[in-house]
């Protein structure tokens, strides 16, 4: 078995859980540790479909990514990509087609020095450490440009990573500046969870933001909707996250919708 925790560097602070962990804890990963495993157990407790949730969201991107590389796309950016870990993009991704190239955006230190290790020997993959808001950074970044061709489609992700932006951050802004960089054919996907009153003030997330200055900021479908501006979203458009092309059936619904768009020639904005 390998030990995650010797060879991880001195500014991962292994006595305070961290939600990338956590997450991946929730996925059945293994780049967690005690302390994320003891607040995914309050979190669950709190909150018993969580964990459904991250599975839920995990299975809509394995069948997003799937779906981009069944129509020609083969790089990938994935903004707000937490852990690398089980079942991520360029698995997916490369299973399919080794040439497949992924890049994934994170501002949190923990994600970083795990993704290093994951990513050590995978060809074809970046991890770059910058804010997903900061467009205009993470664009300009060497090692982004090395990596993927902006003159071919390129299918940007923002999976369960938007709600942490509030309005005042101008997330639309962001994912504005993202679609005038990629040329058409390129995608879009993102998941956010919707607007449920029985989930409003849900102890669960308290639990999994305790200690962060941002709340989660909920948006109703229309409100959604209009984050695929200048996106053309495929069939079937925005669904809960299980009724998007499922490829399996029996499957539970849970509180997060996701949809997948193509920018055309034909899509306009509103901005």
């Amino acid at each position: 078995m390998v030990d995650h925790e010797a060879q991880l560097p001195p500014i991962v602070d292994l006595t305070r859980p961290n939600d990338a962990r956590v997450y991946d804890y929730l996925l059945g990963g293994a780049h967690n540790f005690a302390v994320d495993r003891e607040l995914a157990k309050q979190v669950v407790a709190a909150m018993p479909e969580i964990k459904q949730v991250a599975l839920a969201n995990r299975a809509f991107l394995h069948r997003v990514v799937r779906e981009s590389v069944r129509a020609g796309v083969r790089q990938f950016l994935d903004l707000g990509s937490g852990i690398p870990g089980v079942g991520n993009v360029h698995e997916i991704a490369q299973a399919i087609d080794p040439t497949c190239r992924v890049a994934y955006v994170d501002s949190d230190p923990v994600v970083h020095a795990h993704g290093e290790l994951i990513l050590a020997d995978t060809p074809n993959t970046a991890l770059i450490n910058a804010d997903l808001l900061d467009a205009a950074d993470v664009l300009a970044r060497r090692e982004l440009r090395d990596l993927l061709d902006f003159e071919q489609p390129i299918a940007v992700l923002a999976l369960l990573s938007l709600h942490f932006i509030p309005e005042s951050q101008d997330p639309d802004g962001a994912l504005a500046a993202y679609r005038d960089a990629i040329p058409e054919g390129s995608l879009l996907a993102l998941s956010h969870p919707s607007v449920d009153p029985a989930h409003e003030g849900n102890d669960a997330i308290d639990l999994f933001t305790e200690g962060y200055s941002v709340r989660p900021t909920r948006r109703d479908l229309v409100r959604f909707r209009r984050m695929f501006d200048g996106f053309e979203l495929l069939e079937p458009g925005i669904t809960p996250l299980s009724r998007w092309r499922p490829d399996r059936g029996g499957v539970e619904d849970v509180p997060v919708n996701g949809g997948l768009g193509v920018k055309s020639s034909t899509t306009t904005t509103g901005r």
